[in-house]
């Protein structure tokens, strides 16, 4: 499984965001790519209110507060394929 993590800097909401992730890897395997929106006009202008974001395998799954039990949830069922 893969998670792009779109993030911005100073960004305390993508800090705890990434917080989250990091401490689910420890139950599930995946990748973490993270992606600065500042990097690419598009993806600033897709994201810029909506950071931090997260995709699992293409599909934006949660945006803004991350909630660590939702992110599991969808772990859990993409696991299962």
């Amino acid at each position: 499984m893969h998670i792009r993590l779109y993030t911005k800097t100073n960004c305390p909401l993508c800090e705890k965001a990434k917080a989250v992730l990091t401490e689910l890897q420890a139950d599930y395997s995946f990748t973490i790519e993270e992606i600065d929106i500042y990097q690419d006009d598009a993806l600033l202008e897709k994201y810029q209110l909506m950071i931090p974001v997260i995709e699992l395998d293409g599909e934006e799954i949660g945006y803004g507060m991350i909630e660590k039990e939702m992110v599991r949830k969808r772990l859990r069922q993409a696991q299962k394929g």
